[in-house]
């Protein structure tokens, strides 16, 4: 049995906690009415765990890739899994528990062997790890409630603390996994939401696999299967979601927010003040320059902007809560186990992301050099919680990623119309239109014909020499690409920019929609608006930031 907590322990742990989440995620996911009723909080642990383990299995590719192949340290090995969670952190569990292992990285990065190395932690350092974790993500939380994840948290740092200072660390995990399956079977009787719904707190359940797992990783024996006070396989049915909802307030906040942010610790402060004026479910972890913020808010663009003021915000993801799950108690319709119909986009801008979730769109972002995954459009396809889903790529590369995981979505009952934009000025007409009240397959023509009907361009800039339909371009050139060809070359933006519209205009249109990266200033827009209007007297024109984004500027034409 190993006496210290080494990389090989940590490597399993990751490995483990991953398998098991991945076991008992529909059970965790079933048992979900606290914050809010909408049955992702496994799903959530499973996505925040996979972000963990992918960097560090980065971290050991990357040393044993050289010419003297080598092992990390520990303190390398943590930093790496608590920065893979916390920028992979999902919903308010996800988000947690990236503060909880940044909290453990936090006390065992700074710890050493009596031989002066990082060879691995020892019983007092993983008891002193397991504490300051708990107390971060309090800390974190701006409204701590207890009967949740906090408490089970807790419950476990405090049943480690209590093992003799000579115990070794496979005592110190056992204690801890008990203590937090003893602190989980009392949390109906703490959160009247949870005894109303018959069900053990979702955060505190995935909470009690996590430290399963670091006990078989430690020790080399599984933890043992503990028996809780609902059995952990109830399924909470709609009566009871809604119920739940009422009783904890869900009636407020129609959007969850989560972005990173890249800001400084006193920027963050007055950020944390602003949002917890807007919504609820207010967590911010993080911290070295780089924080995950996580609330739900009626507005998702103000709590976007407010990230924009106080830094640097990417990797938005904004989720509408449909009626079919707690925010049906916004309503007096009756309570549905699913909405019947939600739209899921991938949009390439931080703004776009606003946008979008304004018209009611679930939204993926597609971050430059980093397109999402199936997968990850098979979550949010789940987070839309609908019986029929609108799926909108807006990129020509991504229609095969997003038809596997169309398919993926109806093997589990779900009715998936995949809409083929490739521009998410295409995918803006087609959410323009949508109609929700319409049947499913009137909605979807009306949103492939508009969406047909919007040409759409893009500007970008070339990185080489290389040869194009519109002729030889040079490095560091403006590329106007219509309909994904390249049809012009220019030396500056707001020049390209013109001769593209003319070009797009030639064949007519009523509307120019132009979206604006971040590099791209208010007065070319100003321009391109102004030479629209001049030149062709019946076209209107909108223009939207979309922030962060691979091209400078996007624009349609309907």
């Amino acid at each position: 049995m190993p006496q210290v907590l080494d990389v090989v322990a940590v490597r399993a742990w990751c490995s483990l906690a991953l398998e098991g989440l991945g076991r008992d995620r529909a059970e965790i996911d079933a048992i979900n009415v606290y914050p809010v009723a909408d049955g992702d909080t496994g799903t959530n642990l499973y996505l925040t765990v996979e972000s963990a383990q992918q960097a560090v299995e980065a971290v050991f590719a990357g040393l044993q890739a050289g010419p003297e192949p080598a092992v990390p340290a520990l303190p390398e090995v943590m930093r790496a899994m608590a920065h893979g969670a916390l920028i992979g952190a999902r919903g308010n569990s996800g988000t947690i528990l990236a503060q909880l292992l940044r909290g453990m990285a936090q006390v065992l990065a700074d710890e050493k062997n009596r031989d002066g190395t990082h060879a691995g932690a020892d019983a007092g350092a993983l008891r002193l790890a397991l504490s300051r974790a708990a107390e971060s993500a309090r800390e974190a939380v701006a409204h701590p409630v207890e009967g949740t994840v906090l408490t089970v948290a807790t419950a476990a740092a405090e049943a480690a603390a209590d093992i003799d200072g000579d115990g070794d660390c496979g005592a110190v995990v056992r204690a801890a996994y008990e203590g937090a399956c003893v602190a989980l079977d009392a949390t109906p009787g703490q959160l009247a939401v949870l005894g109303r719904a018959g069900v053990v707190d979702a955060g505190g359940r995935g909470l009690v696999v996590v430290l399963g797992a670091l006990s078989e990783a430690v020790s080399g024996q599984a933890a043992p299967i503990r028996a809780r006070s609902n059995g952990g396989h109830a399924r909470v049915d709609d009566a009871t979601a809604l119920e739940c909802a009422e009783e904890h307030g869900a009636a407020g906040p129609a959007f969850e927010v989560i972005y990173l942010l890249e800001a400084d610790d006193r920027a963050v402060a007055r950020l944390r003040t602003r949002l917890d004026a807007l919504g609820d479910s207010l967590v911010v972890v993080g911290g070295d320059g780089l924080w995950n913020v996580h609330v739900h808010v009626d507005d998702a663009g103000a709590a976007v902007e407010a990230g924009v003021e106080a830094g640097r915000p990417y990797r938005i993801r904004i989720t509408h809560f449909g009626l079919g799950d707690a925010h049906a108690a916004r309503s007096s319709a009756p309570p549905r186990e699913r909405a019947q119909r939600a739209v899921v986009a991938i949009v390439p801008g931080d703004g776009l992301a606003g946008l979008y979730a304004e018209a009611g769109a679930t939204t993926v972002p597609d971050r430059p050099g980093e397109p999402p995954a199936s997968g990850e459009l098979v979550d949010a396809i789940r987070r839309a919680h609908a019986r029929e889903v609108v799926l909108l790529p807006n990129d020509a590369e991504l229609r095969h990623t997003a038809a596997a995981a169309a398919e993926q979505a109806r093997s589990e009952g779900v009715r998936v119309a995949l809409i083929p934009t490739r521009s998410a000025v295409q995918g803006i007409a087609a959410l323009a239109v949508h109609e929700p009240d319409w049947r499913f397959d009137e909605d979807v023509v009306a949103m492939t014909s508009a969406a047909g009907a919007t040409r759409y361009a893009e500007l970008a800039v070339a990185e080489r020499q290389s040869w194009t339909m519109a002729g030889i371009c040079q490095a560091g050139d403006i590329l106007g690409l219509i309909d994904g060809d390249v049809a012009v070359i220019g030396a500056e933006v707001p020049g390209t920019a013109r001769t593209v519209l003319d070009r797009m205009l030639a064949a007519g249109g009523e509307l120019v929609t132009l979206v604006l990266g971040d590099e791209i200033a208010d007065e070319v827009a100003d321009g391109l608006e102004q030479h629209v209007r001049e030149t062709y007297l019946a076209v209107d024109t909108v223009v939207y930031r979309g922030g962060r984004q691979s091209a400078p500027l996007l624009i349609g034409v309907e």
